[in-house]
């Protein structure tokens, strides 16, 4: 049907080896850059995630009945198919030229169709804007590509905007490409709002958790490459005090609806925030009663700081919901730090920490994440996950503080003491790990070995010195023990094992611990006592100090507390003794006068001065123990105090 006159053939022509031929794409497809927003500005190039294969007229043909095809060779007829088809199409030459183009092209575009013809197809489309799309649309021009297919916004001549599909493809044997053009809008339109009901929390209208993490990592990695910005980031991690006991009293109703009033008050903080600044923080819902403040190109831990005061200041008034007054506050969390070798999970696990700190302090309050006081918690989650393997390795060691006579300075006794030999931390004091033990239960496991292995040591001295007097051994036993094992009968299999006699054991509980005691405990003291075993109050007179159960508890030995110890002196500036404190002298008579009354003995603690141990000599206490006469020490060394006449002031001591 090619003309045979000189001069371009017709359109006709062109597009004619498309109806005897099926082109079929069998080459990969350029990657495209994917969908911006509905509000993204003109010119946006994106790659589809999903093709939708758009039935042009040249693949219909193709699948037409034969009959049908020997019709359409008549360019006449082909020309008219063009013209009417639905789909916006238009030929395009090698030159990026319009060659021809159908009418509902020209309707598309807001101009007729003739006015189309020579003009450049890439300006019609803005496929030129995009290096990426424009190189792409070049190779389908140049045939070293078998089909482009991106999506657009374009600027349609009445001022609106509107999303279209383009596929460009080569028409075979012939000098052109086939552009055709599918308005999309609608589709996107409705993307725009599945993807805005996807990203939004239904109750508060703000971003849920999704968004937020979306926004966080692309701000993240677009603070640690730019230079033009601070390179820092920061964020106040929120949640409100005493929200559940809002849902559980007034309904879930009422919850939602404080939570989107104070939703209301973060959005207006924020705002408020970014007048002064180039961009204003966002705000987002992660769930439940948490909400999140994100600040990009923070300016430091200042800025972070006054954002947390203002939100605590929109939240004092109260709310009235329908006549309803609730009032409400928040712990917050903040973090600010560079946002270099800073990721998402990171960040936030330092905000939730943080907002945990806030809590503990006493909520209604904000707190700066401290890297030392995490340390510190890392360090103690560490040792609570090594702390039952560690029982089992043997990394436990006992030392021992004598227990001085106070009227000849002979030791009549020792404390066990247990030190944590750890492989990384290194020599643990129990301050460090006994209330993780006491957490997870391994202190009846621990106390279980620190009871046997005192036991056994004390038998040890007593068969390795038998000309001398028999000292006791006091072990620390936590409440725990009492209630989570039988403590009776272990305390008297590990007697029957070592062969240590009753009376030479002392069991040491702290006053909260025993005062009050009722059932089990009390029940498992007495036992104990019946036993022969010795029952001392550790840390007396800083816990309840309800006096009356001292004459119902069996109770052989009151341990006053340091801190009455350190008030009978005080500490001169050139070091020289001081003057006691005469308040503690009384309160520490007095307690050793009942003492004795009621048949118990006396024992003072942190004793570290001579002027501290006259004192109390004076005042009737039975024993010492501190620093003035040994530190905890291995077993060998109380060996040899053992048969010194009396412990020399400082005699254990480095």
């Amino acid at each position: 049907m090619s003309g045979t006159s000189e001069g371009p053939a017709p359109a006709a022509d062109l597009i004619r080896p498309a109806v005897t031929e099926r082109h079929i794409d069998t080459s990969p497809r350029t990657p495209m850059p994917s969908h911006p927003t509905a509000g993204a500005p003109p010119g946006t190039a994106t790659a589809e995630t999903r093709s939708e294969p758009e039935e042009t007229l040249h693949e219909a043909v193709a699948d037409a009945p034969l009959d049908a095809v020997s019709a359409l060779r008549s360019g006449r007829t082909f020309g008219a198919a063009f013209a009417a088809a639905p789909l916006a199409m238009a030929v395009v030459d090698r030159e990026d030229l319009v060659v021809i183009a159908n009418d509902t092209l020209g309707l598309l575009l807001g101009t007729g169709s003739d006015a189309l013809v020579g003009r450049t197809a890439s300006d019609l489309v803005d496929l030129a804007s995009d290096p990426r799309t424009w190189h792409a649309y070049r190779e389908v021009l140049g045939d070293r590509q078998a089909r482009l297919r991106c999506t657009r916004r374009i600027k349609h001549p009445d001022g609106y905007s509107l999303w279209v599909q383009v596929t460009v493809t080569p028409l075979p044997q012939e000098e052109a490409v086939l552009l055709s053009v599918a308005d999309v809008s609608a589709r996107r339109e409705l993307q725009a709002r599945l993807r805005h009901l996807q990203m939004h929390d239904p109750v508060t209208r703000l971003p849920n958790r999704t968004l937020f993490f979306e926004r966080l990592t692309a701000a993240l990695e677009a603070e640690a490459y730019e230079e033009s910005g601070t390179g820092r980031i920061g964020l106040c991690y929120l949640d409100l005090d005493g929200f559940k006991a809002v849902n559980d009293t007034l309904g879930h109703r009422v919850g939602d609806r404080l939570l989107a009033a104070v939703a209301e008050r973060l959005t207006r903080c924020a705002e408020q925030a970014g007048h002064a600044r180039a961009a204003t923080p966002l705000v987002a819902r992660l769930g439940g009663d948490e909400f999140a403040l994100l600040v990009e190109d923070s300016t430091g831990t200042e800025q972070l700081a006054d954002l947390a005061e203002s939100v605590l200041r929109a939240l004092e008034a109260p709310f009235d919901l329908s006549g309803r007054r609730l009032s409400v506050s928040a712990s917050i969390g903040v973090v600010e730090r560079h946002a270099a070798g800073t990721t998402a999970t990171g960040l936030m696990q330092a905000a939730d920490t943080t907002l945990y700190w806030a809590k503990a302090d006493g909520k209604s309050r904000w707190t700066l994440f401290d890297p030392e006081r995490n340390a510190h918690r890392m360090t103690r989650q560490a040792l609570s996950s090594t702390l039952r393997p560690a029982i089992d390795r043997e990394e436990f060691v006992l030392e021992y503080q004598p227990l001085v006579s106070m009227e000849d300075g002979g030791v009549r006794g020792v404390e066990a003491l247990v030190r944590w030999n750890h492989p990384q931390f290194g020599m643990l004091t129990p301050n460090r790990f006994i209330g993780l033990a006491e957490e997870d239960g391994s202190i009846v496991q621990l106390g279980r070995w620190v009871l046997a292995t005192a036991c056994r040591q004390a038998r040890r001295w007593q068969l390795d010195h038998p000309d001398t007097k028999p000292i006791f051994v006091s072990v620390n036993v936590a409440v725990r023990q009492v209630w989570d094992s039988d403590l009776v009968e272990d305390v008297a299999h590990i007697l029957a094992e070592t062969g240590l006699a009753p009376h030479l054991l002392q069991l040491e509980l702290t006053e909260s611990a025993v005062m009050g005691s009722a059932g089990r405990p009390l029940q498992t003291l007495q036992a104990l006592s019946d036993m022969g075993v010795r029952i001392a109050i550790d840390d007396f007179g800083t816990g309840y100090s309800n006096l009356a159960y001292l004459s119902r508890l069996p109770v052989s030995v009151l341990k006053l507390d340091g801190s009455f110890v350190r008030g009978f002196q005080y500490e001169n500036p050139d070091g020289a003794d001081g003057h006691p404190n005469p308040a503690d002298e009384v309160i520490v008579e007095a307690l050793i006068q009942l003492a004795h009354r009621l048949g118990l003995t006396v024992t003072a603690e942190c004793v570290e001065t001579s002027a501290q141990a006259g004192r109390l000599r004076g005042i009737g206490c039975d024993t010492g123990q501190g620093w003035l006469y040994s530190r905890p020490v291995a077993p060998d060394r109380i060996a040899e105090l053992l048969t010194a006449p009396a412990v020399q002031a400082g005699a254990g001591k480095p």
